[in-house]
């Protein structure tokens, strides 16, 4: 009796189709998940409340600077307006005002800008931990295996991002 001995190429075709098989038995037990982080920190409640409380922090300061601001362009219309009227030294002494005016209001708007993105960051710092906190807790409830983040595309069926903005509006 002759053993019929495979070729290589027959060997390559035997396993691709165990490893084919292989891949599909695995991709039915693997249970991927996909989260928007931007959906979660535009509508969840505790994203609303976080940009609630920044605007109940900075709105003042906000006021403040858009009043400063509104100082700044009626000196200098002012200023344009009266200009041909002045003498030179009242010229210059104007227009060292508006000078100190305008150093006053950019600092004040980069500090301020400065300090908003800082406190910003902070409150979507605490919205996202809260979110991974839940995002956890289904993963291990339902079985997930992967939850991804980021993507180029995703199917609908694997957003699960409804279902973190649930939690979060539920968790306290």
């Amino acid at each position: 009796m002759i053993f019929n001995v495979p070729t290589r190429g027959a060997r390559w075709l035997v396993a691709a189709a165990i490893a084919a098989t292989s891949v599909a038995t695995l991709a039915q037990d693997f249970k991927i998940g996909f989260v928007s982080t931007e959906r979660i920190l535009r509508d969840s409640n505790a994203a609303k409340a976080a940009q609630t409380r920044l605007e109940q922090e900075f709105g003042r300061r906000e006021r403040e600077i858009e009043a400063l601001g509104n100082q700044l362009r009626q000196a200098t219309e002012k200023f344009e307006k009266d200009a041909p009227t002045l003498s030179e030294t009242q010229r210059a002494s104007r227009q060292r005002q508006i000078a100190e005016l305008e150093r006053d209001f950019q600092r004040r708007r980069r500090e301020f800008q400065e300090d908003l993105a800082q406190r910003r960051n902070e409150e979507l710092q605490q919205v996202i931990e809260r979110a991974n906190r839940v995002i956890r807790q289904i993963a291990e409830s339902e079985k997930y295996d992967l939850i991804l983040q980021e993507a180029v595309y995703i199917a609908p069926k694997h957003d699960i991002t409804d279902k973190v903005i649930q939690g979060l509006n539920n968790a306290r």
